[in-house]
């Protein structure tokens, strides 16, 4: 057995750049030295056989001079001596000078001091010698009786270990223990005796709690603990016992300690599926998340909310409580306000969403205003979307929610929400006939004071497409010569700059000052100042604003809105000279603002498209053809009908394949399952939510392994040096979520021993070794595994590389070092397939700056099979409809998305074509564009394509 095989449950971190002391100065230390050199003296003894060093012949030495002295460090460091000694001879006998120990031990345990009786105490769990055991039995048995709970909960750990591992040196340890548990006050002592009969003796445990199972409610948080983990563990077991303990499940809900709570709830809800314990435990869930501060824990509770409303029937009994839901979102954090939202969104019925939509009318009106948070416009935003799908979904609260929400088109902080209001808008104005007076009513209302040009579009859009009546495109005019100003503008603008028109602002020439500089001489200063310089910029209407400022984007949809109602307006009304009078006025608008883009005043010229755009409607003003009014009136309107059934089918297909994939499929020949009938051997299939609670904590979750064979953990072994290296190693990467573990395995090739074996690592890029691994001691051809922990703060590339480098005992050479390959840290596990909406994936798309091309080069035939293998190699998720992916045309564009578990982003374009010219059996060509907000990360997409498919090209 190699040094590090040995248990050792203590971890002492070891210089690395002293020098080992020699075996006769430390013996002389120990033998004649004050306190204070013995202590350090014990110290580099440790330290060297860790190290892996054996030094026999300072065992007496310390069991003479240091054993007897009182000094409580000197105890400390010999308990962790004594954990890592060697206690046996090479045939696995124990030593002679061991019952010399044995006897100080005993002592120990009957020490005056309760802190060196309870430290010998925990140090008799690390014991794994029952000969040395054996004659401490009474003594332990004894410490059960002492004053001090820190001695009394440390022998019932004792106590615990020895009989897990001994049986046979206390077989009547659970009955000891249950009369313990009685008679004891203190709750430590009767947290640690209750776990222990737990595990040791289940039915004395039960016996014991139904002996006070009515005082549950009196005990300390950390029993209560046990208790909820054991009636779990045995309702699991036994389904028979849910109607005996269930009562005291329902009154730990009413406990002090939130973790208690949680536990109830968890526990509660896999016992009984009944409206009532499904609402008890929702109930309870919702006052943690509300009254607990830390945003982690709300995360976490409300995730648990969330797997509930994935039962259908627990989701019928969390409707009834939204409203309780809702105020959650008095939480400042995002993150929390938008799974609560979502949630909300789930659970919303026609039976409280009267009650939501109020909710969350209120809260839209407290954002209102309110910069002090850096999240306010993303949570209006949000409020916005969810009232969206609310009015969608129950057409019934559009006419209560739309007036609130026009208020945001004139707010120049609030683009986002003000894009997801305009689209609300124009999704129900198409969808509710009904609506449209009053959304135009509003929109007309607040027209004048919308200052984003975006948004100012979308509003020339809704306006010119349903204003039917006279009145209303009377009105719209009359909007849009308010926005515009005086016209022709360039005439005005010419005036205004020369002075002809008296502008408002006041022009003041301050009085000349005479000054006198360092040489002595005279100066005159004189200066003209003005009261606001910048008012004249403010004072100017926001349409002219727009094109003074060289965005003539918008004068093309102010000429396609101009043209658009005039067409109207002359098939409403007879009077042609009103007609006449009406496509002139359009017509000189569009021309002024030609005449604007062609002169030098706007800070950028009009570009060719808006020209041409703007004279097409000119002339198809000045002709007015019925093909072309009818294209402007019908088509414009129906391909928005269509985008939007489009968007309608695509929301009830993937709320129908959410539904099938919750609903349960129970087949006619299914076996049906009793559960009174049924092996308590049976029973162990279903998952222990404790066991894998705690698997999750130590980063040990068992994730479903591929079917395929070869997608075992094979494929992530990493061979680190070559066969006929004297060392030979090999790593397994176990990736966790915010770390990597190395565990390595090292075997000795050599017929020497190899002393001081150390596995020095370094990192490249964003990774960090956490510790230094220690070295150890390899006897000829033995091996051993050394575990490195290394953090990962960012799905940057990471690269880990070093080498092992080693002694050879009894060699005069120097070190000896075998260089390791370099380990790629596979970052794909670190990204997820995630979903954004067209206008987010747009805005980033933006926004990122770094893009990668890569170009396609494959073998492949399919479009669509060429898109399945990119998602399945590169882990992302296609935000392209299917229907818009259906059918064949030769060219297929779709949009990938996905999201790192740091919360960075990544889009990917794909743009391929099948060329038919070349052939049926033509390969797919085209290329893959990757975007992110680092080079890295539009690097990272690209290297995870397979290299027969699309090699990255830079």
């Amino acid at each position: 057995m190699t040094a590090a095989e040995n248990v050792c449950y203590t971890l002492i971190n070891v210089p690395g750049d002293t020098e080992p002391p020699s075996e006769v100065s430390l013996k002389a230390d120990l033998e004649k030295g004050e306190i204070k050199a013995k202590t350090e003296a014990l110290k580099k003894v440790i330290i060297m056989i860790l190290n892996g060093e054996k030094l026999p012949g300072l065992l007496m030495t310390i069991i003479r001079f240091v054993l007897p002295l009182q000094d409580h460090t000197i105890k400390k460091l010999l308990l962790v001596f004594w954990e890592i000694v060697p206690k046996t001879t090479p045939d696995g006998k124990l030593l002679q000078e061991m019952i010399l120990v044995c006897d100080a031990y005993r002592k120990d345990l009957q020490h005056p001091n309760e802190f060196i009786r309870g430290s010998t105490l925990r140090f008799l769990c690390k014991l794994k010698e029952p000969e040395l055991l054996e004659p401490l039995m009474p003594a332990i048995r004894a410490c059960l009786e002492h004053r001090h709970s820190y001695v009394r909960r440390n022998a019932v750990l004792a106590i615990y270990t020895i009989y897990r591992n001994f049986e046979n040196l206390i077989p009547d340890a659970p009955e000891l223990i249950h009369d313990f548990l009685v008679n004891e006050k203190d709750a430590s002592c009767k947290r640690n005796a209750f776990m222990m009969l737990i595990h040791a003796d289940q039915d004395r445990a039960l016996d014991y709690l139904s002996t006070c199972i009515d005082q549950v409610h009196t005990f300390g948080d950390i029993l209560q603990l046990v208790i909820v983990e054991l009636i779990y563990k045995v309702c699991h077991a036994n389904p028979s016992e849910r109607a005996r303990f269930i009562r005291c499940i329902y009154n730990l809900l009413q406990s002090s300690s939130p973790a208690v709570r949680y536990e109830a709830a968890g526990t509660l809800v896999t016992l009984s599926s009944a409206p009532t314990a499904i609402k008890a435990a929702a109930q309870c869930y919702i006052d943690l998340i509300i009254k607990e501060s830390d945003n982690n824990v709300k995360l976490i509770v409300l995730d648990r909310l969330i797997e509930l409303k994935e039962h259908p029937t627990h989701e019928r009994v969390l409707q009834d409580l939204v409203m309780d839901i809702l105020r959650v979102l008095t939480t400042p954090d995002l993150e929390v306000r938008k799974k609560t939202l979502q949630l909300a969104l789930d659970l919303v019925s026609s039976r409280n969403v009267e009650e939501l939509v109020i909710v969350l009318k209120k809260e839209v009106i407290k954002t209102n205003n309110v910069t002090e948070h850096e999240d306010t416009d993303k949570y209006r935003q949000l409020l916005v979307r969810t009232l969206h799908s609310c009015s969608v979904r129950f057409p019934d609260m559009a006419a209560n929610v739309i007036p609130v929400l026009m208020e945001f088109l004139s707010d120049t902080n609030e683009a986002a929400a003000a894009a997801d209001v305009l689209e609300f808008v124009r999704e129900a104005i198409q969808r509710f006939d009904n609506l449209r007076p009053l959304i135009i009513e509003k929109m007309l209302e607040v027209f004048h004071a919308i200052k984003t040009v975006k948004i100012y579009r979308g509003a020339l859009w809704i306006l010119a497409e349903y204003c039917s009546t006279k009145d209303d495109i009377q009105s719209v005019m009359t909007e849009v010569r308010r926005s515009l100003g005086e016209i022709p503008i360039v005439e005005n603008e010419i005036k205004k700059e020369s002075g002809e028109v008296k502008s408002e602002e006041e022009v003041n020439v301050a009085p000349a000052q005479r000054l006198v500089t360092e040489m002595g001489t005279y100066v005159t200063q004189s200066a003209l100042s003005s009261s606001r310089p910048s008012k004249k910029e403010e004072d100017r209407p926001p349409l002219r604003g727009f094109l003074l400022d060289g965005d003539f984007y918008v004068a093309a949809s102010l000429a396609t809105t101009l043209t658009k109602i005039a067409l109207r307006y002359v098939a409403i009304v007879q009077d042609k000279k009103r007609q006449n009078s009406f496509v002139a006025e359009a017509m000189l608008i569009m021309a002024t603002v030609l005449h604007l883009g062609k002169s030098s005043l706007p800070k950028k010229p009009i570009t060719d498209d808006d020209v041409d755009r703007i004279s097409l409607c000119l002339r198809v003003l000045s002709d007015c053809p019925p093909l072309m009014s009818d294209i402007f009136n019908r088509e414009c309107r129906r391909s928005l009908s269509h985008m939007l059934a489009a968007r309608l089918e695509e929301e009830k297909l993937s709320q129908k394949k959410e539904s099938e994939k919750r609903n349960v499929m129970v087949h006619a020949d299914d076996p049906i399952s009793f559960m009174q009938l049924t092996a308590k051997n049976e029973m162990t299939s279903k998952e222990d939510q404790f066991q894998l609670s705690l698997l999750a904590a130590m980063g040990n979750t068992q994730r479903k392994e591929a079917t395929d064979p070869l997608a075992s953990k094979l494929n992530k072994v990493t061979q680190l040096t070559g066969f006929s290296d004297p060392v030979y190693a090999e790593a397994y990467v176990h990736v966790n979520q915010y770390d990597i573990v190395l565990d390595v395995l090292v075997v000795n090739q050599t017929s020497d021993t190899l002393q001081n074996c150390t596995l020095e690592l370094a990192t490249l890029g964003d990774l960090k070794l956490v510790e230094k691994p220690s070295p150890l001691t390899l006897a000829p051809h033995d091996f051993a595994n050394i575990k490195a922990n290394v953090k990962v703060a960012s799905t940057e590339n990471g690269i880990i590389f070093g080498n092992i480098v080693y002694d050879v005992s009894g060699a005069a050479s120097d070190r000896n070092c075998v260089v390791l390959s370099d380990i790629h840290i596979d970052i794909m596990d670190y990204i997820q397939p995630a979903s954004c909406t067209d206008a987010e994936f747009r805005q980033m798309w933006a926004e990122f700056e770094w893009e990668n091309k890569v170009t396609v080069n494959t073998n492949i035939t399919d479009l669509n099979e060429y898109l399945q293998h990119i998602l399945s190699s590169t882990n992302m998720k296609c935000l392209t409809p299917e229907k818009a992916l259906s059918g064949f045309c030769g060219f297929m564009a779709a949009n990938l998305y996905a999201r790192s578990i740091f919360g960075e982003d990544a889009l990917a374009n794909v743009s391929i074509e099948k060329p038919i010219h070349l052939g049926p059996e033509a390969p797919v060509s085209g290329h893959i564009r990757i975007r992110a907000k680092s080079q890295a990360r539009t690097l990272r997409p690209s290297n995870t394509l397979p290299t027969d498919l699309s090699p990255f090209t830079s």
